[in-house]
């Protein structure tokens, strides 16, 4: 995923009302969206350092979004806008091991009455549904983590899953971590008890779990190495 424009270093001061961050850019305090509604744990320290876009739409209430976070000495993409678009073109060049031979990426794709999946990829062999969760959170060295806050919208989408796989498709959740510093994975057990153990079932029954971090470059990010899911 290439950023449109160069982003811009400034400094975290807060967040607020969710979707608003205060950040200071030289001398001046300025507002940005917050593409993030998680809890965002662990990295909303002031004085962290930060990068942020600047949008060319003139009709735009908030002309800058956060983009990512530093936490320590390690970027993190904190915007779950970017995760979809870094896996779509991970997938468009055979960068995620699982798939090849892709005939067709369908993002957004409607399954039942009420529910999307990310992408919808077609192969010679099969049908695929891919659920895509942006992952930040990481409480011990080299250690990711994910929820970061509980969520009924990611447990909705394991049933959902579940379905799908009855109906011959093949299942996925791609838990893309934002980061650059982990070389392990789990979920927050701690936090949402309740998406571990669905999730542990699930994969009981035909879901399959792939974790990829990502690589952070000025002009963009991209999906790096496949990381190792720990139990």
């Amino acid at each position: 995923m290439i950023f449109k424009n160069k982003l811009i270093p400034g400094l975290f001061v807060k967040r607020y009302k969710r979707f608003f961050v205060d950040v200071k850019l030289n001398n001046q305090i300025v507002t940005a969206h917050c593409p993030n509604t998680g809890s965002m744990m662990g990295l909303l320290k002031k004085g962290n350092k930060v990068w942020i876009s600047q949008s060319n739409n003139p009709n735009r209430k908030l002309k800058y979004t956060l983009e990512i976070i530093e936490d320590g000495n390690s970027k993190v993409g904190v915007n779950t806008h970017s995760t979809n678009k870094i896996v779509h073109h991970a997938l468009e060049n055979n960068l995620i091991r699982e798939f090849s031979n892709i005939l067709e990426i369908k993002p957004e794709t409607k399954f039942g009455a009420n529910t999307r999946f990310d992408f919808l990829v077609t192969s010679k062999k099969n049908k695929a549904f891919i659920e895509v969760k942006n992952v930040t959170l990481s409480r011990k060295n080299k250690l990711a983590e994910f929820p970061d806050s509980i969520t009924t919208r990611g447990l909705k989408h394991i049933n959902e899953l579940k379905k799908a796989s009855k109906k011959n498709y093949k299942i996925f959740i791609l838990f893309l971590i934002q980061r650059d510093d982990c070389n392990s994975f789990k979920i927050a057990k701690d936090i949402d008890s309740d998406y571990a153990d669905a999730l542990t079932k699930a994969v009981k029954n035909k879901l399959n779990i792939l974790c990829y971090d990502c690589k952070f470059s000025s002009k963009g990010i991209k999906l790096n190495r496949k990381i190792r899911l720990k139990n």
